[in-house]
């Protein structure tokens, strides 16, 4: 008994062995199958990769997101095939003991220096994309002089909603005349478009996933974020920082129409904004 259980368990751990030697190589293939196939919005994983992108900056944005999974998808199934390989080569060993390198000065400079540089590259590659949408705001000619883009709308952020605010006739935001939309925001397309936003309350996210836009608002401070769209849709406003009880229900809708279909929109709505005795007063002295 002593020596067939000697003969049979060299080979059933071999066995185990190589069954973790096959689970460990299928775990990074599965892995890196299953994103292709979200991206590729291949069955049964349909819509679980990013929304179509609306916007200009977002082309940055989706290149460097898919150049990191790439890359970790390259570095995960390395690394899972080197485990199955050592498991597989090495289950039918009956004797010896691996040998334990205590230093190895050649290979922690290598996997030090190998990680460091890709993440220098790809700090300075994202470099572009942190300029157009965080620091280079866009600019107008005025006069012939470049000047900042004056904000389209004033956007407050509060529990559990979204305020807009369009300049009325006098084209100057925060004065009586501005006009106001509750959870709509109505943008030109193939135009440079300048938000302010501000909070009531508490810290919010402004996040629109088919702009690639997120932006953080801090209460008591103005900030501006800025996106160029490239074609009309429609897409969804979330509140991406969890702001209380409330917070999945702090929605709101983009609309991206035409720069004409906007400017007949935003006339529409400086004359539906007017008191109806200057929309009378108005009417009477056309005819």
């Amino acid at each position: 008994f002593q020596i067939s259980q000697q003969q049979t368990y060299p080979l059933s751990n071999a066995n185990v062995n190589r069954f973790w030697g096959i689970l460990f190589l299928l775990v990074p293939i599965l892995g890196v199958g299953t994103c292709i196939m979200a991206a590729y919005n291949v069955w049964p994983l349909e819509g679980c990769w990013f929304p179509e992108n609306y916007s200009k900056q977002g082309e940055t944005i989706d290149f460097l997101s898919n150049a990191a999974h790439v890359l970790c998808g390259v570095i995960l199934l390395g690394t899972g095939l080197f485990l199955a390989w050592n498991l597989w080569n090495y289950s039918s060993r009956r004797e010896g003991k691996a040998t334990h390198i205590h230093h190895h000065r050649g290979l922690e400079i290598t996997w030090s220096l190998i990680p460091a540089s890709i993440l220098i590259i790809l700090s300075l590659y994202q470099y572009q994309s942190w300029e157009e949408n965080r620091l280079q705001r866009p600019l107008t000619d005025v006069a012939g002089e470049q000047v900042e883009t004056p904000p389209l709308a004033k956007v407050y952020a509060k529990r559990f909603g979204w305020e807009m605010h369009y300049a009325g006739p006098d084209g100057k935001l925060e004065t009586a005349d501005d006009i106001y939309m509750e959870n709509l925001l109505v943008v030109p397309s193939h135009t440079d478009v300048v938000l302010q936003l501000e909070s009531y309350d508490v810290i919010h996210s402004f996040f629109v996933p088919k702009l690639r836009l997120k932006h953080d608002i801090i209460p008591s401070r103005t900030q501006f974020t800025w996106f160029h769209a490239t074609k009309e849709e429609r897409a969804d406003i979330y509140c991406a920082e969890l702001c209380g009880w409330g917070h999945s229900l702090m929605r709101g809708q983009l609309i991206i129409k035409s720069p004409e279909e906007f400017a007949a929109w935003m006339e529409e709505q400086v004359i539906s904004s007017r008191p109806s005795n200057q929309r009378l007063a108005g009417g009477a002295s056309n005819d």
